[in-house]
């Protein structure tokens, strides 16, 4: 059965401080965990005001904290940001203070511009990412391939690959990886991209077979009009984005797709096309054709509402929508 997840990208909503987002963080996680999700990922960004997933290993170990069984990990560490053998011990440190439960999931794309990854980086050069997921995985075998070892030692973190092309699907079927699409972002290419890591899956050490995650926008209310409503912050936000205005997550708006030109809309239509917005019967049904057109092993849910109570409300009738299919 398809099992739902939390992607949080830790936003920090106009009106409130860094450490109210924090907590939204930590509420929600807790949550999640008491309706049977599976999983709760932080996304890495930098250099972007609104959100508060920069350190991302720290707040990893914030959630894991305030839960007790829910995986948490990483969706995932951008991994030209970073020297391959910090984040094997990020991880392996991770994984030793809550074993079992941590994820590692992994992105080609910096998620941020030139000038932060140098500021990330210095003056490293830049690195194939295939060949750094490679020193990566043995840092966390301590499998004496390289000059160095990874502190503290051997340790068995689950490897995901993020991607939103055919690069990422080729990449993850060849390693034996599972494969988490950024539909809810990016999703042009997702039945593609999903079709070709299937039919191309190699079975690993740490996977036998073919294990996909699709991303997707949900907002869940009493109503339709009043998921639309709620959507509205993370439409603004995004097509914010996509203009090049960087700020906090906004208020809700009412009526705000309605207000917008025709090329607005067209943008939000094309950037937020794997968008579920509606009471039950909608996410009900949204999520029945989703899971009937892609065969997602896990849908991994993006919600960014202003209100931390509407917020949680969503992703409890996300999971009874979901209940009501089996």
């Amino acid at each position: 059965m398809t099992a739902l997840s939390v992607l949080d990208l830790v936003m920090i909503g106009e009106g409130k401080t860094y450490a109210d987002t924090i907590e939204e963080t930590r509420q929600l996680a807790r949550h999640v965990e008491q309706h049977g999700y599976r999983r709760y990922w932080i996304a890495e960004h930098h250099d972007m005001p609104g959100i508060g997933s920069a350190a991302t290993s720290l707040m990893i170990n914030e959630v894991a904290n305030a839960t007790r069984q829910i995986r948490v990990g990483a969706g995932g560490i951008m991994l030209p940001n970073h020297a391959p053998l910090v984040v094997a011990e990020q991880f392996g440190t991770l994984d030793t203070l809550h074993p079992g439960r941590i994820d590692l999931g992994l992105g080609r794309a910096p998620g941020t511009s030139g000038p932060t990854v140098r500021a990330l980086r210095g003056a490293a050069p830049e690195r194939d990412f295939e060949t750094d997921i490679g020193e990566l995985r043995d840092y966390l075998a301590d499998n004496g391939q390289r000059p160095v070892r990874g502190v503290p030692g051997q340790h068995d973190v689950p490897i995901w690959i993020l991607g939103s092309s055919l690069f990422g699907a080729d990449l993850a079927a060849r390693l034996g990886l599972p494969y988490a699409f950024a539909s809810h972002f990016a999703p042009r290419y997702l039945l593609q991209a999903v079709a070709h890591y299937r039919a191309n899956f190699k079975p690993s050490a740490q996977l036998a077979r073919p294990y996909v995650m699709v991303g997707v926008n949900i907002f869940a209310a009493s109503s339709d009009a009043e998921a639309d409503y709620l959507a509205s912050s993370h439409r603004q936000w995004m097509l914010d984005l996509h203009v090049g205005r960087y700020g906090l997550l906004p208020k809700p708006q009412e009526g705000y797709v309605e207000g917008l030109s025709g090329h607005e809309r067209a943008v939000l239509e094309q950037v937020m096309a794997c968008t579920i917005a509606g009471g039950p019967e909608r996410v009900r049904e949204g999520l029945r054709s989703l899971i009937e057109q892609t065969g997602a092993d896990e849908l991994m849910i993006d919600c960014r509402i202003h209100d931390p109570l509407a917020r949680q409300r969503s992703h409890a009738l996300a999971a009874s929508a979901l209940a009501a299919l089996r």
